[in-house]
This record gives structure tokens, sequence and C-alpha cells, in this order.
């Protein structure tokens, strides 16, 4: 990324360009993979309909069946993995999308973009955790969106364009980095009036938030 300008870099993360070792050198994604690959997967198999419920990035049963009916469709050996000969083909009959990475790096930007780049990461953690557990909804729009959950959507600051930052840290914490070592929430103490936020178990503060389950 370092070749790229500014403007190069966030268009590259609007298209939905996960990460170069990613794209220069295609993985093998299967049952338990968790990566940026796996939601440009789950992306592509939904334009054709053949995923039907909310992104997250996680390669489940779920996704694997999907893979399984497109691999039918395509005459391609029906196992349910996405093998090199598998994202080939998909990539083929499908556009490039980055619908969720956008809205990953939005909300980065929108509630980080005055932490440092782990601090990004960080917020982008959250959502990933909150998708992978019981207590919030099951994709990453849904997390995003969920009623009363991020200031920033409220209060529009989510429709910020995001930098080549919150894309980057978007890309990072898909691909299961987790600074907050498994954080649900999060505040700022010099301006967090919530007692049942502060009241919560404590993990790490990191910048200006302090990271909580």
């Amino acid at each position: 990324m370092k070749r790229l300008t500014v403007a190069a870099a966030i268009l590259a993360g609007a298209l939905g360009v996960l990460g170069t070792s990613e794209t220069a050198h295609a993985q093998t994604l299967k049952q338990g993979s968790k990566s940026a690959q796996v939601l440009d997967l789950q992306e592509r198999l939904a334009s054709l309909g053949y995923f039907k419920v909310g992104t997250t990035g996680y390669y489940g049963t779920v996704t694997a069946a999907a893979v399984k009916k497109f691999q039918k469709a395509y005459r391609l050996p029906a196992d349910g993995v996405a093998n090199d000969a598998t994202l080939a083909k998909l990539k083929k009959v499908t556009k490039d999308s980055a619908n969720t990475l956008e809205q990953m790096a939005r909300i980065i930007h929108a509630e980080a973009r005055g932490e440092s780049y782990l601090g990004q990461v960080a917020v982008g953690a959250v959502v990933i955790n909150r998708v992978h557990h019981s207590m919030f909804p099951g994709s990453i729009r849904e997390v995003i969106f969920q009623e009363g959950q991020f200031d920033a959507v409220l209060d529009g600051q989510y429709n910020l364009k995001p930098n080549a930052s919150a894309y980057r840290a978007a890309r990072e914490a898909l691909n299961g980095s987790d600074p907050t070592k498994g954080s649900l929430f999060y505040y700022n103490p010099k301006i967090a009036t919530s007692a049942w936020s502060k009241a919560r178990p404590r993990v790490t503060k990191i910048g200006n938030h302090v990271f909580t389950k």
C-alpha cells in the first residue's frame, strides 16, 4: 500500500481489495476460516442468490452450503471448500463488491478517526466480536445499525467518507486482529455519562477508549 497515493488506497478499499497477500496468492477457504477474503466470498455468493444471510467474514456451515450449491451449479467438485478453482470461477461470474467492508470502514472512521491506528482496529474488532456473540445480531451490517448502539450512526457521522487508515483497519479487524481481547463495548471516560457502561468489566484501554465485556 506504500506505493499507492491516499486516494488510490481509498479507491482500492472501496473496490474490495482485501489485502495484497490475499489477492496475489489465492487461499483455500473452508469451515473455520475468518478473514476479509471470506467476506468477499460471501458477498459474491449473495449477489448470485446462494448466500441469503448477513455477511460475517466467518466461514461456517451456511457458507459451506452456499459454496457447495455454487459448485454444483457450475460443475465443480461440490465439497463446500472454496479452493483456487472455485474462487477463480466465482470471481469470473461476479462483480467486485465491498458493501460490508465499506460499512466497517465507515463505522471505524466515524467512531475512531481521532484515535491511533490500533484504536481504529480495536473499534472494528468490537463489531466483529458482537457478530459472533449471542447477545447481538449475526451480521456486520445488523450489528452496526442495531438501534441505539453507535453514536456515530445516530448523529450522522457514519455518513462521512472513510480515509485510507479506516479501510486498512477494517481489513485488519476482519482478518482476526483483536487488540481488545474479545471486548463487546467501549466508551470514552472523559465524556461518557452512562453508569451502565462504566460498570461493565474492564478489559483494556486503548487511546481514549476503555474496552469492556
